[in-house]
């Protein structure tokens, strides 16, 4: 019998390699979930890059891609040469109707923890910009965590334009600003199975995957990446989905955003009330008219500004009273068909 070769990772705090021990058993467990709209062509090569990157580590996984109505056909099985190797098997989850990427992570991994018998779900984007290198290193962290943390890849650095970053830039500081939360981490993971059954009734995994492990405090950490560069075709993305997609990191943590803004408003009515009593100092050395034109513009902003911060809050905090979206119990409403894309039965066509 041949002898298996110790797959070897660089450990992220550290950077030296450590030896991972090689387990068939946990090889076998591995499902790569990826998201998918039209990106087909890019996600060929991404496979082809996985199925190396596994290879020269000695790893094996399933594929699961979350097909969110594609509007396009996935590619024909003329990839079914790259896949030969340590890649198993490639499934479709085909869903009813467009959700979005971070409604379609949710329905994939609701669909994994009940169907799929996985020990570890890889949670990446289909185009590249995940780099396929960093699996191994999250299975490595995941392993040190005794499978007990969720693993996020850590963006240290950006590849996208200076414009986006100008406005990323800003939106983290708004978002610090209202939720008192960085932003480190992306859709990159490793998701253990000891997290996945809890994640999965989360009701906040409806609007944003990243920020629902966060604030429904699920262990985790991270590791230290670099984004890479999309492999195919141009991003679908636009400005309003991009602020659409922040919107909704926000909106998972609504009870804390509503408390800021109330508390805001209470601040800035009671800088009006303040400006009004000590109005006559503030009025020294001014024109009567001027010093009255200033105090009625001051108080009449902070009004404005206390009537938004408490109509916003209470907007949030009426949130609780809905009937929220659970995915383990709602997920299959959107579910059309689950298929095999790879290996393909004989007589099957793609």
């Amino acid at each position: 019998m041949s002898e298996i070769a110790t797959p070897v990772f660089p450990d992220s705090r550290t950077g030296r390699n450590a030896a991972l021990t090689p387990s068939p058993q946990w090889r076998e467990k591995v499902l790569i979930l990826i998201p998918v709209f039209n990106d087909w062509p890019a996600l060929a090569l991404l496979l082809a890059s996985l199925n190396r990157v596994l290879s020269s580590h000695e790893l094996r996984a399933d594929v699961l891609i979350v097909d969110d109505a594609s509007t396009t056909p996935p590619v024909p099985l003329t990839m079914d040469a790259a896949l030969q190797g340590h890649i198993s098997s490639v499934s479709a989850l085909r869903l009813r109707r467009n959700l979005g990427h971070q409604r379609a992570i949710a329905v994939g991994l609701t669909y994994a923890e009940e169907s799929t018998p996985c020990e570890t779900v890889i949670v990446m984007d289909g185009d590249g910009e995940d780099d396929p290198a960093d699996v191994p290193r999250l299975l490595q962290e995941c392993r040190a965590q005794h499978d007990q943390k969720v693993i996020f890849a850590e963006r240290k650095r950006r590849s996208e334009s200076l414009m986006f970053r100008f406005f990323y830039a800003l939106y983290k500081i708004l978002h610090y600003l209202l939720t008192g939360r960085g932003i480190r981490v992306g859709n990159f993971s490793a998701v253990p199975r000891s997290r996945l059954a809890s994640l999965i009734v989360v009701s906040e995994l409806w609007n944003h995957y990243a920020a629902a492990v966060v604030n429904s405090r699920q262990p985790h950490a991270g590791i230290p990446t670099r984004r890479a560069s999309r492999l195919a075709g141009e991003s679908s993305m636009n400005f309003v989905r991009l602020v659409a997609h922040g919107l909704s990191a926000i909106s998972v943590y609504a009870e804390v955003v509503g408390v800021r803004l109330l508390v805001g408003a209470s601040a800035a009515i009671l800088a009006g009330v303040a400006l009004l009593v000590i109005f006559p100092v503030l009025r020294i050395g001014l024109p009567f008219g001027m010093a009255w034109e200033a105090l009625a513009v001051s108080v009449f902003l902070l009004l404005q500004l206390a009537m938004f911060g408490l109509v916003i809050s209470f907007i949030f905090l009426a949130e609780r009273q809905r009937l929220s979206f659970i995915p383990l119990r709602d997920y299959h409403y959107f579910v059309e068909r689950v298929s095999l894309l790879y290996p393909s039965r004989p007589g099957e066509k793609p």
